[in-house]
């Protein structure tokens, strides 16, 4: 996280230091080579010398201890405050220069007159290069302090709110995986311990009718605690270990209903090479055998998963005897599995929930 606060502190450092060096270079790139302007680069200088003031005051003064604390209308009085003691500030600058460089002393013009030699008075055969007039539209230094610091503290101002947000979007989108995570670990290690506990139960009662099924079936709870325990806890895994995972849970379901209970599983049998987010379907599955089985009448369960074109595909659908809306936060947790393909594949997945009068069917489209 810390790598990436500095990589959003540098990214800020270099954006404000470009708008600067810009506003440095433009007087020197707008002056005509030939007719260079030492008066008009002066005025400039005045300029962004007082923006540049303001900036400062707006950077380190005014956003850390009002804008930052809520205190908003306080704020912007204080920049207009700031930018209008600036503005006046220049107009009070550029009066006094102003008055200085036009006001000729005392008798200036006549005593410089009676000291003119004679020869002076003589029509020179070239007039003196005539003075280029005042351009009337270029703005007095005053008014481009005014209008200079309104733009660039709206710039500045909004560069460092988007800066922060993005910091504030990161640690919140932190905080919520780690929390998904953190809630995922948890639930890892207490995945339906009744499923456990029944599963225990119907493998003792296998030992007595089929001891060598019995067998079968305590080789698949032991994979699939070992799944639950240890291969889940990486960010990814392969596709296969995910499948024999599915296989192993919807096996080790089965023993618990009758023949009333349709259950079926589809998965290809080769597979692609690839990886996926550990436990990313069982709250699906899950939630189907919680609330799809019904002990009174007949109940299906059926899961298809499918890869095609970089594509991995899951359906499930079960039966509903209930008229309750299943809940959305029911087994492993919906939600949590919702939240957490969001974090991990933002808006590139397709997911569909189908709840219908007698049956409740889930789309999921995920790229590989």
């Amino acid at each position: 996280m810390h790598v990436k606060d500095n990589a959003l502190k540098i990214s800020e450092f270099i954006l404000v230091a470009l708008v600067w060096i810009v506003i440095i270079a433009a007087p020197f790139l707008m002056n005509d080579e030939n007719n260079f302007e030492w008066q008009r680069l002066f005025n400039r200088m005045e300029v962004n010398i007082s923006v540049f003031i303001v900036f400062l005051i707006n950077r380190f003064l005014l956003v850390p201890f009002l804008l930052n604390k809520k205190k908003r209308l306080i704020y912007i009085g204080a920049v207009f405050g700031v930018i209008l003691v600036a503005t006046l500030g220049s107009y009070a600058f550029d009066t006094k220069l102003n008055k200085g460089i036009n006001r000729p002393p005392p008798n200036y013009q006549r005593d410089r007159i009676m000291e003119l030699p004679p020869h002076a008075y003589e029509i020179p055969n070239k007039l003196p290069p005539r003075k280029r007039p005042p351009d009337p539209n270029r703005l007095p230094p005053f008014l481009n302090v005014l209008l200079f610091s309104l733009l660039l503290v709206g710039f500045d101002t909004g560069l460092i709110t988007s800066f922060r947000l993005a910091k504030t979007e990161k640690e919140k989108a932190k905080l919520e995986k780690e929390n998904i995570e953190n809630q995922l670990a948890f639930l890892r290690n207490q995945i339906s311990p009744h499923f456990f506990m029944n599963t225990l139960n119907n493998i003792h009662a296998q030992i007595d009718i089929d001891s060598e099924e019995a067998k079968g079936s305590i080789i698949k709870l032991s994979k699939l605690m070992r799944h639950i325990l240890y291969e889940s806890e990486v960010e990814k895994i392969s596709i296969n270990k995910e499948m024999e995972f599915i296989e192993n849970y919807v096996g080790l379901m089965k023993l618990r209903f009758t023949e009333k209970v349709k259950v079926s599983l589809s998965i290809p049998v080769l597979l692609p090479d690839v990886m996926l987010p550990p436990i990313l379907f069982i709250s699906f599955i899950e939630n189907a055998f919680k609330h799809g089985i019904s002990y009174n009448s007949k109940s299906f369960i059926d899961i298809k998963i499918g890869v095609e074109q970089n594509q991995l595909s899951f359906y499930i659908c079960n039966s509903k005897h209930t008229k309750e809306k299943q809940e959305i936060d029911s087994g492993i947790g919906l939600t949590n599995t919702i939240k957490r393909l969001d974090l991990l594949y933002n808006d590139n997945y397709v997911l569909d929930i189908n709840e219908g009068q007698d049956t409740y069917a889930v789309k999921l489209n995920l790229p590989l």
